[in-house]
């Protein structure tokens, strides 16, 4: 039997079923479900793509408890309304004629509180995770392990009534029922611990009521998987000989096929590490003649015929293909016709993929991305010798183009440089050959060297496609002609480029600046909205109404009502907007002026602003969406009263005509323009600001010369945590995560979540004119943000209350009795002193201990052009200026005479996305 042969030729399990190949589909989490755990048809579809030629399909696990899910957009199986969806999936793969298979689960500890509402998870004892920011899980009592096998058995009932042909028992990667076998986190004393019998009763009793369901409602055809981890890490833990007696006992009672989870098929052992063995070949070897019966199926790391035929070669009887099914949906069929695959995806092809985007941006997908985007690109091949300019240095580098790709990107002349300065070098290098564009993310720590070798190539992309239109002739002095120019390149402009390619128009972005990002990337707290469906999944019931009168309230009710209303009514659909190009901002916070957890922020508690820019431009650069920078804009140019074109000058002093019938304005506030703050804020002079460089105002006064009017130009926000030295803004998610305020004697003297006017105001109140924003471990491990302000140096640290008070060189005891009196308040949820009643999380008691100091700066101006409730820059007299757009803190009257937290990166992408809509129809009509 030749190898095709033996893969593709049918396989009979120990029930009698018959596989069509020994091949199945690896289970693999799509993050695709509601936020209930209902399927989505985007889900159905994914699966009615890959089925067909394989024979069996291994649908994603399914929690069978509530409080079990243990990622976002996990699809359940925990009642009886979930069986409708998933009869879709089912019916999608069998229609195809491939068996489907469900796997169900529980997360146990691993779960994240955030996932359920804000509740505790379980486990089988209330031992923590090995693993940084875990939660402690309640132990589950006697009575309720006996209901989760129970709900376990409703789960394997209803995928039968759901027609599934099988289940799989997810009995591995520590979830609950290898939670229940592992002597780490079952440290219970009763039947269901203990010894390794009694551990072993848990995963037993799944498997007997697995059979007791199929044998009452299922026939006998009806597969039983159990899928295992050989071993665990933890001291102590499971060993490959406990995984063995366990499986001798499940063989005993009986399985269809044993499923060997490991992150590679031909894996050794991770405690023996001596040993190089696969692990599967020390099972054959070691397994009874009962487990041997046993179908054994290996996962990982296959993507052609010959790792399929080595692995049946080592001892597996079935292989299971993971990532090669996403990237190739057709995947059997081309091993069949012996294709050599490589594990890559064209960024392009997504939908013809039948890939969905939660999908498309989980990390292990999003790895096989290739950017080819560039594809139409068309470039003169040669070098191009740039040179370019960062914070300390000036860089020549070497960029080789081919006619469609970036070849290579060389420093030339190679000085001596520093191993740091080499090291993130290759990075960036690596990151733009392999994305072949330059707008890719930077390199954390070497920013300005990251831009400059961004710059470098995409000077010399210009200068190539220059080349070649003059070679072949085509070459015109007339730039050609978009519907739509965005000045700006930050949140609010990305997001008016992406929804104006969206809607069918040729879009150019142009940027002053020499990076993508504007003051966007220094956002840090998160994006305000109500009513969202994270917030559902985690229980929290917020109301538009209450928004409105919040921010409102917060806005000194000087906020435009109808500007107002809109950016409350479209906070929901912004969210998911952001969700479905692949930014998922899942976890929710709070700031000052709100009374509600509506602080929506990436799931690990990073600063929203760098990932909210890095996910945009991925959506720019996969549009292909033309993109100008060291460009800044002369003049919007009006015929007859409408917009007609804009007159730019780029880098190379070249003045160019674009011809338009849009502009979106998104060019942000006037903050890092101290002359115009002053002109407004005489008493602000002197304070530094929180913003970068770019922000002069440049585009009010742009939209002025063509007649804008403007409102609340005085309302100029000043932020409470700016750390002085640098001007960097400390987020205003550590006070949300459960942070006080102190002052230099060590105590509390203001409620640290009011608005951020009135935080500022006690602050400069204090005679030192600065304080310490002080906090725990509890807050640093919620908030990534803290762990970059610690590896700036802004941090003062010490392992005890007592050892930071001599640090910062406050009296100790007023400090510790600050804080025993703060976390007094927390246990009653009730700030007797300053009437604080949200974010109070935890009591500050888990060392080490935190400080920063800080002093209010200029953050934001509320001030700027006014415009319409669809984004249309409004004139003098109030009249529509045709063709003309603005969103940002280009525009005035949203936040009134206060900012709340959070509500400008609401407000970038709310009126942003609104203004890109608006002139697509605008240049299509």
């Amino acid at each position: 039997m030749t190898s095709d042969e033996r893969i593709l030729s049918p396989f009979t399990l120990p029930n009698g079923v018959m596989l069509k190949n020994r091949l199945l589909m690896a289970p693999m989490t799509t993050c695709t479900g509601y936020y209930d755990g209902t399927v989505t048809s985007e889900l159905v579809e994914y699966y009615r793509a890959r089925a067909g030629s394989i024979g069996t399909i291994i649908v994603e696990c399914c929690f069978v408890d509530n409080d079990g899910l243990a990622f976002p957009g996990a699809i359940g199986i925990d009642n009886d309304e979930k069986v409708a969806g998933l009869a879709k999936i089912a019916e999608a793969i069998q229609e195809k004629g491939s068996k489907a298979i469900l796997q169900i689960y529980h997360g146990g500890r691993m779960v994240d509180p955030q996932l359920i509402g804000g509740r505790t998870p379980v486990g089988p004892s209330a031992v923590a995770a090995p693993r940084d920011g875990a939660a402690t899980p309640r132990a589950l009592s006697a009575a309720e392990v006996e209901a989760m096998i129970g709900k376990f058995g409703d789960g394997v009932r209803r995928a039968i009534q759901a027609g599934f042909d099988g289940v799989e028992i997810h009995g591995a990667n520590t979830y609950l029922i290898q939670q229940f076998y592992s002597p780490n986190s079952n440290q219970r004393d009763d039947e269901w611990g203990g010894s390794r019998d009694n551990r072993a009763k848990f995963p037993l009793a799944v498997l007997d009521i697995t059979h007791k369901m199929a044998r009452q409602y299922a026939d006998d055809a009806f597969i039983i998987g159990y899928r295992f981890s050989p071993e665990e890490l933890e001291e102590p833990g499971i060993r490959f000989d406990d995984t063995l007696y366990l499986l001798e006992k499940l063989a005993a009672r009986g399985v269809d096929y044993l499923h060997f989870s490991l992150g590679a098929s031909l894996r050794p052992s991770i405690v023996e590490t001596e040993d190089p063995t696969p692990l599967i070949e020390k099972y054959c070897a070691r397994r009874s003649a009962t487990l041997a019966e046993v179908p054994v199926m290996g996962v990982g790391g296959v993507v052609n015929a010959a790792d399929v035929t080595s692995g049946l070669d080592h001892g597996y009887d079935l292989m299971a293909v993971g990532r090669a099914c996403i990237a190739y949906p057709d995947w059997t069929d081309r091993i069949a016709s012996g294709e050599n695959l490589e594990l890559f995806m064209d960024s392009t092809q997504r939908e013809a993929l039948n890939i969905p985007q939660p999908l498309w941006r989980f990390s292990l997908v999003e790895a096989m991305i290739r950017d080819m985007s560039m594809g139409d690109a068309k470039f003169k091949p040669g070098l191009f010798v740039e040179t370019v300019q960062d914070d300390s240095r000036e860089l020549v580098v070497n960029v080789s183009l081919e006619n469609d790709r970036i070849a290579d990107i060389v420093l030339a002349g190679e000085p001596a440089q520093s191993v740091e300065f080499t090291t993130s070098f290759e990075e960036i290098r690596e990151r733009i050959l392999t994305a072949n564009t330059p707008h890719v993310d930077a390199i954390t720590g070497a920013t300005s060297q990251s831009e400059a070798v961004k710059k470098a190539v995409a000077k010399a992309m210009v200068k190539s496609s220059k080349a070649l239109a003059a070679e072949e002739g085509c070459a015109t002095d007339t730039p050609k002609p978009y519907d739509v120019v965005v000045i700006g390149s930050g949140g609010a402009g990305l997001s008016a480029a992406i929804q104006a390619h969206d809607d069918g128009a040729r879009v150019l972005v142009v940027e002053k600046m020499p990076t993508i990002g504007g003051n966007t990337i220094k956002a840090s707290a998160g994006m305000n909205a109500a009513e969202t469906r994270f917030q559902r999944v985690k229980g929290i019931e917020d109301s538009k109404a209450l928004f409105y009168a919040e921010t409102l309230k917060g806005g000194k009710n000087k906020n435009n009502p109808q500007l107002l209303q809109r950016f409350v009514e479209n906070a929901p659909e912004a969210i998911e907007w952001l969700a479905t190009r692949g930014i998922m901002l899942n976890d929710i916070t709070t700031t000052g002026g709100m009374s509600i957890d509506r602080t929506h922020r990436p799931r690990d508690g990073s600063a929203v602003g760098g990932y909210l820019i890095s996910g945009l431009v991925r959506n720019v650069t996969r549009r292909g969406i033309d993109v100008m920078l060291d460009t800044s804009v002369d003049e919007i140019l009006l015929t007859e009263g409408e917009v007609s074109g804009v007159r730019l000058l780029n880098d190379e002093q070249e003045q160019i005509t674009v011809q338009t019938r849009s502009v979106v304005v998104a060019t942000g506030g006037f903050s890092a323009n101290s002359a115009m703050v002053v002109k407004y804020r005489p008493d602000l002079a002197g304070f530094v600001t929180t913003n970068h460089k770019g922000a002069t105002g440049g585009g009010i006064a742009l939209l002025e010369q063509i007649g804008a009017g403007t409102v609340d130009m005085g309302e100029i926000q000043i932020h409470p945590t700016v750390e002085q030295n640098t001007s960097y803004l400390i987020s205003e998610s550590i006070r949300g995560g459960g942070a006080i305020l102190v002052n230099q004697q060590g105590n509390r003297f203001f409620n640290e979540m009011e608005t951020r006017d009135k935080v500022s105001a006690s602050i400069i109140a204090l005679p030192e004119h600065y304080a310490y924003i002080v906090f725990d471990e509890h807050v640093r491990a919620k908030n990534k943000a803290a762990d970059e302000y610690i590896a700036k140096g802004f941090v003062t640290s010490a392992s005890s209350p007592r050892a930071l008070a001599a640090k910062l060189g406050m009296d100790e005891h007023a400090f510790l009795a600050t804080l025993e009196r703060y976390n007094g308040f927390v246990e009653k949820q009730h700030d007797d002193d300053f009437g604080r009643t949200t974010a109070l999380r935890n009591p500050i008691n888990e060392g080490p201990f935190h400080a920063i100091r800080i002093a209010p700066g200029v953050h934001h101006t509320m001030g700027g052009v006014t415009i319409t409730t669809e984004a249309e820059v409004l004139n003098t007299e109030q009249q529509a200026i045709p063709g003309a757009y603005a969103a940002g803190e280009v525009v005035g009257g949203i936040h009134g005479g206060n900012r709340i937290g959070g509500n400008a990166v609401a407000d970038i992408i709310i009126f942003g996305t609104l203004a890109g809509h608006q002139a697509a129809l605008r240049a299509r009509n």
